[in-house]
């Protein structure tokens, strides 16, 4: 249900967008020219201009400009819109001056630029939420826990859901689940039931729930409607029937993909081992002269099936602690050199020779250190399943779980961790890794990290 309407309003976000565009390109001739541009000089312009609203659209894609949280919330939209006008303005400047066309950046493309600006803030903040406001319909949930409890208050704080919860029924031993759900289906009129299909007493009152999509009622399992909301997978209603379920989706009839992010893996890291060979010798010297020490560091990381791996960063520390740290903190202090490879991601750049060898891919879950791994797969239920595909340097986890647990134990965060993971690891493709690469180069270069 949620899936389907996102999609329908990424696609509307698209076409808004390109709409605001063309329509900022008459708006500029006009004021250019002082009229209307007649259908030649439209012609002139539209073609060039085409090139660059596909690159446009790109960059705000990658921007998450096209991301759920991001459609309806506001404030959110105006710093990332502004962010991505920069690049546009950069971008279409070097393609006017690079590109054979008689278009002059400095009056045309610097008009455009301010009216497509107004345009989009007008287009994304005050139409498209208005056109995409919808009558709520009833709806009762049927779960307990920590996750739907996440579920019903996304839901009912947000009126993009096109439904909100009228009643929420917490399963339990005392009482008659089928009672409630038919006082609660009469009371608040819903057609509409969301329920946790994989709790146990819920799966007791199947017989009712089937016989009521018979009355016209609709029925969504509370784990689907929120892995499409959130994009992570809960670990509150996953078992050993779940991933029983998901297991031929995430792994069945991928042998294709499998080959070509293979050769994809292997053809980036020849691309990215030349700043490598650039950057390698500066960052000797400037290590040696701050400290004199080592220039790399080697660290055994879990891979694929539980397999032990080795990967190399450039050392950005007094020395290796190997993951060892007291009370959250390492003893060891962070370089000068350190603070800068670290900021501009450049001490990453070694963990290259790993993805040639085959130990990793370029996009996956992170490696774990072992200590952590021994203790994270004896108290978060199927930590393990994170290890049935290769690790990455970047993944789903490193762009949308904003607390990473980089010092010590944090089982709690680990496991909010892993909740991406897993919705990595079911959804995995080709689009994805491309939207998570996306994603790790606008975070680079913000200086977010990843």
């Amino acid at each position: 249900m949620n899936k389907i309407a996102g999609s329908k309003r990424a696609i509307v976000l698209v076409l808004g967008d390109i709409i605001a565009y063309i329509f900022s390109l008459i708006l500029t001739l006009t004021i250019r020219y002082g009229e209307l541009p007649s259908r030649m000089l439209f012609a002139d312009h539209i073609v060039p201009f085409s090139i660059l609203f596909l690159v446009f659209i790109t960059i705000m894609f990658s921007a998450g400009l096209y991301d759920k949280q991001s459609a309806f919330s506001r404030d959110r939209i105006q710093g990332l819109l502004f962010k991505a006008q920069i690049f546009n303005v950069l971008i279409g400047t070097a393609f006017f001056y690079i590109a054979p066309v008689s278009i002059t950046p400095k009056a045309n493309l610097a008009i455009f630029f301010v009216v497509s600006t107004l345009a989009l803030m007008l287009w994304r903040g005050i139409m498209f939420p208005v056109l995409s406001v919808s009558r709520a319909q009833n709806a009762i949930l049927i779960g307990s826990g920590e996750d739907v409890e996440d579920l019903y208050e996304e839901i009912n704080t947000n009126y993009r859901y096109g439904f909100r919860f009228n009643s929420w029924i917490k399963p339990d031993l005392a009482g008659n689940i089928n009672t409630q759900i038919a006082e609660a289906l009469r009371d608040t009129k819903a057609g509409i039931i969301v329920a946790d299909l994989h709790n146990d007493l819920v799966e007791t009152v199947m017989p009712f729930l089937y016989s009521e999509v018979f009355k016209g009622k609709q029925v969504y399992d509370a784990s689907r409607l929120y892995e499409s909301i959130f994009d992570r997978i809960p670990l509150s209603m996953v078992g050993e029937r779940w991933l029983v379920e998901n297991a031929s989706t995430a792994f069945g009839n991928k042998r294709v993909y499998d080959v070509i992010k293979r050769f994809m893996d292997i053809v980036l890291a020849l691309m990215i081992s030349i700043p490598l060979v650039v950057v390698l010798p500066i960052v000797y010297i400037a290590i040696k002269i701050e400290d004199g020490g080592p220039l790399f560091v080697n660290q055994k990381r879990i891979g694929k099936n539980g397999k032990m791996i080795n990967i190399a960063k450039f050392r950005s520390m007094t020395g290796d602690d190997s993951g060892k740290y007291t009370n959250g903190r390492s003893a060891l202090k962070v370089t000068r050199v350190g603070r800068f490879t670290r900021m501009t991601r450049i001490d990453e750049l070694p963990q290259i020779w790993s993805v040639l060898k085959g130990d990793q891919s370029l996009i996956g879950p992170r490696p774990e250190l072992p200590s952590l791994v021994e203790v994270y797969e004896k108290e978060i239920p199927y930590y393990n399943v994170r290890h049935l595909i290769k690790p990455g340097l970047s993944g789903w986890a490193q762009i949308f779980h904003k607390s990473h647990p980089h010092h010590g134990v944090d089982t709690s965060e680990a496991r909010n961790k892993l909740c991406f993971d897993m919705f990595y690891i079911k959804h995995r493709s080709l689009a994805l890794d491309l939207r998570i690469a996306m994603q790790t180069a606008k975070a680079i270069l913000s200086k977010q990290g990843v």
